[in-house]
């Protein structure tokens, strides 16, 4: 069925499409100093490997930015710089090649006032690279904090459009907008407003979400609850997590959770009663880690008891039930094959090999889900 997504233009990050019909895209930030190359490039190598599609770095001083064509040139997704205050960090990152730079035009103006943005977005124009024009909760100007009186969703929204209208009367429009928030709902209401007033793409996230437990819960319900309502075309779940391939982990989770777009399986699990004859915990956690390494877009479903279990996994492509020492496999309800406890996850891992679609689902990983567009 799909999300009826709202209509955006499109933007290009390098080859990568942002925005129109172009899939919802995944991208994540490095937590390593942008002026260690190896170390840099190996976590984007990472992060690519997980499914990850576009890579920002931080951009502090003059040496990160002279690092960033060497960076570049060693990945195979598009590089973000990342800047704040410094609008001359942005020219040397547009100098080094990078296929967007994020600025965060509040702080830029407090420091270089408008010349300095202008520089910037004369700079982008030219090198015909996109700007994501990033507002957070704790950069609106002065001027809206004193019109507002605290940091709202209303004046993160003036402050954007007060931006993106400047880059317009440049001529400029390949920009990309988000207007972050720590508190889910005044980051949903941002977005909400921000959405009903442009067309250009949005950059979803809930800015400095946390661990990767409450983290994780805070993004899902902020961003899950905007892409549900047709609104985002990228994101990126900000962890506070020693592994960001988590960061992109938990990103697919929420579009496939939404069945927006497919990247390897879907798995649901049954929580266990007193029916539950297998050992539900570790064969739940033997499946996950068991698919782990699979691409294939299906859905796969535990269940630990033969009670109910066949008919509630009817809806999963294959699932697996337990029962006392041995289970079955079944492929949309049907029973395929039983199996001793020990040899569960090899034979599910066996029916995955041999999966064969329907012709109504074929799909490739990492494919989007066909979405309804409508129009305003």
């Amino acid at each position: 069925m799909g999300v009826m997504r709202r209509p955006t233009r499109k933007v290009y990050v390098g080859n990568v499409a942002v925005g129109g019909d172009a899939p919802i895209r995944v991208q994540s930030m490095c937590d390593t100093d942008t002026r260690d190359v190896d170390a840099t490039v190996a976590q984007i190598h990472r992060l690519e490997e997980a499914g990850c599609e576009l890579i920002r770095v931080a951009v502090p001083d003059r040496k990160a930015a002279a690092a960033l064509q060497r960076i570049k040139s060693r990945i195979s997704i598009p590089l973000i710089a990342d800047i704040h205050f410094d609008y001359e960090l942005a020219l040397a990152a547009i100098e080094q090649g990078v296929d967007k730079v994020r600025i965060n035009p509040g702080n830029i103006f407090v420091k270089a006032g408008q010349k300095g943005i202008e520089a910037v977005v004369l700079a982008a124009k030219q090198a015909k690279i996109p700007l994501r024009i990033g507002v957070n909760c704790g950069s609106i100007e002065p001027r809206l904090l004193e019109k507002y009186g605290y940091p709202t969703p209303e004046a993160a929204v003036e402050s954007a459009l007060d931006h993106i209208r400047f880059c317009e009367e440049l001529g400029f429009h390949d920009m990309i907008v988000s207007v972050k928030f720590s508190e889910v709902p005044n980051m949903i209401r941002a977005y909400e407003l921000l959405s009903a007033k442009i067309d250009y793409p949005l950059h979803l996230g809930v800015t400095e979400a946390g661990t990767p437990w409450s983290g994780t819960i805070k993004s899902a319900i902020g961003i899950g609850s905007l892409l549900a309502h047709g609104i985002g075309d990228t994101l990126r779940v900000s962890l506070t997590t020693p592994d960001k391939t988590d960061e992109v982990k938990v990103a697919y989770e929420i579009l496939k959770s939404l069945e927006i777009r497919a990247h390897g399986p879907m798995l649901t699990a049954c929580p266990g009663c007193g029916r539950t004859e297998v050992d539900l915990l570790k064969l739940t956690a033997d499946v996950e880690a068991a698919l782990a390494s699979v691409k294939t877009p299906l859905r796969v479903a535990v269940m630990g008891c033969v009670v109910n279990g066949p008919g509630e996994a009817a809806g999963a492509d294959l699932a697996v039930v337990g029962g006392r020492g041995r289970g079955a496999i079944y492929r949309k309800g049907k029973l395929l094959r039983t199996a001793s406890e020990d040899q569960l996850i090899p034979a599910l891992l066996a029916e995955i090999e041999n999966w064969q679609p329907e012709p109504e689902q074929e799909s490739k990983p990492n494919e989007v889900i066909p979405l309804r567009v409508k129009s305003r």
